[in-house]
């Protein structure tokens, strides 16, 4: 009897997860947490304790002129940030326009440069992964001022371009202002975005050779054609890395500041098409010096990028495939 009792507490332990470890298991957990360490501190310092302070002065009145003044006013930040401050809706309204034409043709292109450079039949693709990935390396700022004299509407090249191919007077008095003209601004800021997009097709080039070939090669038999089987097979098995890439690029273009501050200084034209959320968070933190409200611009965004986060994992599940797993 003692012994059956025995028997079914140690059975609710263990489905309980209720479990003394063993010595060599906390030995082992003991490694784990000293190698663990660096990064836990790091991470409380950094990253933790800041997020938490600016959650606190986003009920101050604090201003970094004045520091040894800040009062606290509650809410009054956030009624402002909510209700009296139009630039944010404005601000917001630009970021997510932006990243509704911006965020499907950078991963469409990105998948699709990966699967041209991934094929067989492709001479040369060492050289093309290289010259795809090579931008990556050149810093944000460079960048963007080498875009600034490659869309210059005089001497620009591509007005140049333009105007041999066609004949039109792309370069003259009346022609394409890339970066002044709101109707096609956010269509340079895009051809900008493929500056940077060597990291994107490097992360679906390794996740497409990971593909197993005996799915195509039974597809092949079976009779599919190559958008079935990029469909069917190619699409599904790529999926977590697809959806790792659309969490970066939202959080990157939530965050999206160097190409419109480099360009514009922060002023939001032409006509206040660029005066995307950061930028407002820039002028009203480091220009107005109004850390307070800044911090409380700063939550929004956070709170916004995480409700966005949740809703895609909770709906990962449904297309988001993981060999071996329940997805």
């Amino acid at each position: 009897m003692e012994m059956l009792d025995a028997v079914q507490g140690a059975r609710k332990t263990k489905a309980r997860g209720w479990r003394r470890l063993t010595r060599a298991e906390r030995r082992e957990a003991r490694w784990g947490y000293a190698f663990i360490g660096l990064w836990i501190v790091g991470f409380l310092t950094f990253y933790f304790l800041p997020m938490a302070a600016s959650l606190v002065f986003s009920f101050f009145d604090f201003e970094l002129t004045r520091p040894d003044e800040a009062t606290f006013i509650g809410l009054d930040n956030w009624r402002k940030l909510l209700f009296e401050d139009p630039r944010v809706w404005q601000a917001l309204r630009v970021t997510f326009t932006f990243a509704l034409i911006s965020l499907p043709i950078g991963m469409i292109s990105a998948l699709f440069l990966a699967v041209l450079l991934n094929s067989e039949h492709l001479i040369g693709k060492s050289l093309f992964r290289t010259l795809f990935y090579a931008p990556t390396m050149v810093p944000i700022i460079a960048g963007v001022l080498i875009w600034s004299g490659v869309l210059n509407p005089t001497t620009g090249w591509i007005n140049q371009i333009i105007e041999a191919v066609t004949g039109l007077d792309a370069a003259g008095p009346n022609g394409i202002r890339w970066l002044n003209d709101p109707r096609i601004i956010y269509l340079s800021y895009v051809m900008i975005g493929f500056w940077a997009i060597g990291n994107a097709i490097l992360y679906n080039l390794a996740s497409l050779q990971g593909v197993p070939s005996e799915l195509y090669e039974a597809a092949k038999i079976d009779g599919a054609s190559w958008l079935r089987r990029l469909w069917s097979i190619t699409l599904p098995m790529i999926s977590p890395i697809i959806f790792y890439n659309l969490i970066l690029s939202i959080f990157g273009l939530m965050q999206y500041f160097e190409v419109p501050y480099v360009l514009n200084t922060g002023t939001g034209e032409p006509d206040g098409t660029t005066y995307f959320y950061i930028v407002h968070f820039y002028r009203q933190t480091f220009q107005n010096l109004d850390m307070g409200y800044g911090s409380a611009i700063a939550w929004l965004l956070y709170i916004i990028a995480i409700t966005i986060t949740a809703t895609l994992f909770a709906t990962a599940n449904r297309w988001v495939y993981y060999a071996g797993g329940n997805r």
